[in-house]
């Protein structure tokens, strides 16, 4: 009979834990992605019954971040992690921090719709803006999630270069909006809800831009905040020795 190794079933067990930590992210993003594009089509079509759905979804999310930052917890007081493994759960936290707050964004986005339909608005043809924005900061999420799922800093990068479309795109909205209110003071209201719907978005596309940065500092060990497009470029494709 071979003997087993107790250092083979730690190393196993340990194995385990960090997957499971990964999952759990892809899980509490596949979840957040999925609200935002709840939020946003409740705002599209005005359905007060799906954005109050959104709106008590947010305690899931929050309940996924608070079990996560727990594992991270036990992990950290259980284990004497190498700098990579610690990155990793640095990386977590850091990560879901962010992904809690784009659920935010996203009942917030849903409390708009609320709003707008409640004072009997309707989503004009002339908000197209905001459904081209929509789908650009949820493809962002997307994205970053899948960047983070196969740790590839090169395509977490891309993620963040394309965050300056989405800031030209609510630029826009915030133009056409202001134009709208002048041209007739009766939008004022709804005009509103729909910039701060647009905020709520734009701040979407801000957080996948943190967790690609995390992701970046996961895979090359480097801290890309604060710096240029240009230094984080390079650090995302650094070849690792």
């Amino acid at each position: 009979m071979v003997p087993v190794n107790p250092n083979q079933n730690i190393s196993r067990k340990f194995d385990e834990e960090m997957e499971n930590l990964r999952n759990y992210v892809l899980k509490m993003g596949g979840f957040v992605e999925q609200q935002i594009r709840r939020s946003t089509d409740a705002l599209k079509a005005l359905d007060d019954t799906e954005a109050e759905a959104v709106v008590r979804n947010d305690k899931y999310i929050n309940g996924l971040q608070v079990s996560i930052d727990e594992e991270c917890a036990l992990i950290l007081l259980r284990r004497q992690l190498a700098s990579s493994d610690l990155r990793m759960v640095v990386t977590v936290i850091k990560t879901i921090t962010d992904l809690e707050r784009i659920g935010d964004e996203a009942k917030r986005i849903a409390k708009m719709a609320i709003d707008i339909s409640e004072h009997g608005g309707v989503f004009h043809k002339r908000y197209i803006g905001l459904t081209h924005l929509s789908e650009h900061v949820i493809r962002m999420v997307h994205n970053v999630l899948d960047a983070f799922a196969r740790l590839d800093a090169e395509a977490a990068f891309n993620v963040v270069r394309n965050d300056e479309k989405a800031d030209a795109e609510y630029q826009s909205i915030m133009r056409q909006m202001l134009t709208y209110m002048m041209e007739d003071p009766r939008t004022i209201t709804s005009c509103l809800d729909y910039i701060w719907a647009a905020r709520a978005m734009e701040r979407i596309g801000d957080h996948a831009g943190n967790i690609c940065e995390y992701i970046v500092y996961l895979v090359q060990g480097k801290d890309v905040r604060h710096t240029s497009l240009d230094q984080m470029e390079k650090a995302a494709h650094q070849k690792r020795s």
